[in-house]
C-alpha cells in the first residue's frame, strides 16, 4: 500500500542540487570514497555531553592542547511543541529542544557526532553542517531510517558560528527546518578570540539564542489545527509554507521562551557572548538601552569585528 509516510520518505530521497561558488578542489568532491585515509587513532578524544538552549556545555575559550577529536551525541526527536497559549507544531528536533543544542570546538578539531533516528520516528532525517565543506556538509553520508544510526567525522578548519540543520532532500529541506529542526556549531580559533586590534577577548558567559518562524495552519474557524503527527499535517504546512508569511516568529521554540522567569541573566560588569542565527530567514537584533561592544555580524572570527552596534543584521543560514 502506497501510505502517507511512504510518500514523505520518497519524497526525501530527492536529491538536493549544489550550487557552486568557487572551483572544487579535489577534497572537496561529493564522493569521498577514493580520498586517503587519515590515520586518527593517536589523537585523543573528548566525550561533550550537550546542553538544551539558551545554554552552552563547558568549554575552553583558549586551547590548551592540540587538536582534538570532539565526540558529541545527538537523537533526533519528532514531538508536538506547544509554541504559544494557542498554537501547537508537530516539530522535528535535535534533541529535543528547538533549536538543537550548540556545539563547540576549536580549529583543527574534528568534530565526531554520532546521529540517532529513533525506531518511534516516521521520518528520514540527516544533517548539513555549514561549517563542514563537501557532501553537502555531511547531509550525504548521514541520512538515516527510524531504526537507524550514523556517525560523521569532519574536520573543523574554519573559525566561525555557523547553523546545522537537517536537509533530507527536495521539498523536505525547508519542511524539516522550520519545523524546528536547525541549531548552531561554533568553532572558535586554537588562541580565542580577538577584539578588532588583535588584542584577547574572553567572555564570563554565553547564551545561545536561536530565531524560528513556524508556519502553522488554521482551521475554518480561525483556531490553529493540531494533528497527530508530522506527516498528517504536511501539506496543509506546505501551502502556509507557500505564502512566505509565517504565522509565528519566535526565539528558542515558543512565545516567551525567554522572558519572564527564564530571562537570560548576567552579573553587571559580566562580558556575555551572545550567538543568535535563523536557519531561514534574515534576522535583526537590537539591544534595547545597550551595545554590542563587538560583533561579528557574519558570524566569522577571521573578520575584524564591529564595535558599538545597538543592531546588527544576520542572514539566515
Amino acid at each position: 500500500m502506497f501510505t502517507r509516510r511512504a510518500a514523505l520518505m520518497g519524497a526525501a530521497l530527492v536529491a538536493a542540487a549544489p550550487y557552486v561558488i568557487k572551483p572544487v578542489l579535489a577534497e572537496e568532491v561529493m564522493d569521498t570514497s577514493d580520498a586517503a585515509p587519515v590515520d586518527l587513532s593517536a589523537m585523543p578524544r573528548r566525550k561533550v555531553r550537550l546542553l538544551a538552549p539558551p545554554y552552552v556545555h563547558e568549554h575552553e575559550q583558549v586551547a590548551s592542547t592540540g587538536p582534538e577529536i570532539v565526540e558529541f551525541e545527538m537523537k533526533i526527536i519528532e514531538k508536538e511543541l506547544q509554541v504559544d497559549d494557542n498554537a501547537w507544531i508537530q516539530a522535528m528536533t535535535f534533541n529535543g529542544s528547538v533549536p538543537g543544542p550548540m556545539m563547540v570546538v576549536h580549529e583543527g578539531d574534528y568534530v565526531e557526532l554520532t546521529l540517532f533516528n529513533p525506531p518511534e520516528n516516521i521520518l528520514q532525517h540527516n544533517i548539513d553542517f555549514h561549517a563542514a565543506t563537501g557532501a553537502l556538509g555531511g547531509g550525504s553520508l548521514t541520512l538515516v531510517n527510524p531504526g537507524e544510526k550514523v556517525v560523521l567525522r569532519f574536520k573543523a578548519t574554519r573559525p566561525g558560528t555557523f547553523v546545522y540543520h537537517c536537509a533530507p532532500g527536495g521539498p523536505m529541506i525547508p519542511w524539516h527546518v522550520v519545523s524546528g529542526m536547525s541549531g548552531c556549531i561554533m568553532v572558535l580559533p586554537r588562541d580565542g578570540l580577538k577584539d578588532h586590534l588583535g588584542a584577547p577577548v574572553s567572555y564570563d558567559r554565553i547564551y545561545y539564542i536561536g530565531e524560528n518562524d513556524f508556519y502553522i495552519p488554521k482551521g475554518p474557524d480561525g483556531d490553529y489545527l493540531r494533528y497527530a503527527d508530522a506527516g498528517e499535517g504536511y501539506a496543509d504546512m506546505l501551502d502556509v509554507m507557500n505564502g512566505l508569511i509565517p504565522t509565528h516568529v519566535v526565539f528558542n521554540g515558543r512565545v516567551g521562551a525567554l522572558t519572564g522567569v527564564n530571562a537570560l541573566e548576567a552579573a553587571q560588569g559580566e562580558t556575555v557572548l551572545f550567538v543568535h542565527g535563523q536557519a531561514n530567514r534574515d534576522t535583526r537584533p537590537h539591544l534595547i538601552g545597550g551595545h554590542g561592544d563587538l560583533v561579528w555580524e557574519t558570524g566569522k572570527f577571521n573578520n575584524v569585528p564591529e564595535r558599538d552596534l545597538e543592531t546588527w543584521f544576520i542572514r539566515g543560514g
